[in-house]
């Protein structure tokens, strides 16, 4: 192990980079725990300011994980999504059988709360207008891993088991359908990366600087009215979003709506 003083590349980003080159070429397994840092340090005849550094790059990665007072550690836990929300309905639920096999769901409160902004505008309310929220939080044997909300506007939820601090037998959409009398017929869905909410981080136990995956659901009726506006929001560097679609065949008619073109 070495690292190259006369590269453009920091001291701390060579390690790192070597260190990634290990772990996958399976030197240290997922769950086996890493060297010290001064033992790493003294591999590379580097401070150990300088491995910390690369450590510390590694767990905003999501590569590594540590356990204080026990040492540092290669996760194991990398949550795939796949085909994102419109899993959430059909027969197969999509990820979400996924998430019944491997995954622990928990609802964790039901009442009114304000909207915030994003919800807010998907409804098209004021700001801080009180709706009906069902937060929950999705976690593995180790760790947490999602948090997240679905909202409801008061009028189409009032008197029903909405309502009712209970988790469902089946999915969120059928319940709603039944309970408001609405059927789901379109859905958006808007994926942001950005920094974690102080509440975020402590709930998804990561470190304050460490992006997140947000995603906003937004399910309409026939008319395009929206009946349910959903939040989750997951580690970035644990999570990995995988969309299957098919690819049409070349047509004689022009595309209507070539969308991005790149010059």
């Amino acid at each position: 192990m070495q690292i190259n003083p006369g590269a453009a590349e920091f001291p701390h980003r060579q390690i790192a980079a070597q260190l990634k080159t290990q772990i996958r070429r399976g030197d240290w397994a997922p769950g086996e725990r890493l060297p010290s840092i001064p033992a790493i340090a003294e591999m590379f005849g580097v401070a150990k300011q300088t491995v910390q550094r690369a450590v510390d790059q590694l767990r905003v990665e999501g590569i590594l994980i540590t356990k204080p007072g026990s040492g540092t550690y290669v996760r194991g836990t990398r949550r795939r999504l796949n085909r994102l929300s419109r899993g959430r309905y059909g027969g197969f639920r999509g990820y979400h059988t996924d998430l019944a096999a491997r995954y622990r769901q928990q609802l964790v409160s039901v009442g009114r709360s304000p909207a915030p902004p994003e919800v807010a505008d998907a409804f098209g309310v004021p700001d801080g207008t009180e709706l009906l929220c069902r937060r929950h939080l999705v976690r593995t044997e180790d760790a947490p891993v999602e948090v997240g909300a679905s909202w409801f506007l008061p009028a189409d939820t009032a008197g029903t088991t909405l309502e009712r601090a209970e988790a469902f037998g089946r999915p969120l959409y059928q319940e709603a359908e039944e309970a408001t009398g609405r059927r789901y017929a379109t859905a958006t869905d808007t994926i942001t990366a950005r920094q974690p909410s102080r509440e975020e981080s402590e709930t998804l136990q990561i470190r304050p600087d460490t992006p997140v995956l947000h995603l906003l659901h937004v399910a309409y009726d026939p008319q395009r009215r929206p009946i349910e506006v959903a939040q989750a929001t997951w580690p970035g560097p644990v999570t990995t979003l995988t969309e299957e679609y098919q690819i049409p065949a070349p047509t004689a008619e022009p595309d209507p709506d070539p969308g991005l073109v790149l010059g």
